[in-house]
């Protein structure tokens, strides 16, 4: 459903019950629409459950006991 800022103003509980149980709500102001109103279900869904990108990148395996020394010398290179 549609809303006009205005009236979803005045009857944000309605706004709020009808995410709920009928699915997203567009609020429009001036003709142009501006935010959806989700259930909290559908925002997890939509946002992969709420970890950060920071988070995945931490929970990566321990690479700290790798050896990462090369095998070779690197080459000589003039300056």
């Amino acid at each position: 459903m549609v809303w006009q800022l205005q009236e979803a103003k005045q009857r944000f509980s309605e706004l709020v019950e009808r995410a709920r149980s009928e699915g997203a709500q567009v609020v429009t102001r001036r003709g142009r629409e501006v935010v959806v109103v989700l259930a909290i279900e559908q925002y997890r869904d939509l946002t992969g459950g709420g970890d950060d990108f920071k988070d995945f990148l931490l929970s990566g395996p321990d690479l700290s006991q790798l050896d990462m020394a090369r095998a070779e010398q690197a080459r000589p290179v003039e300056l």
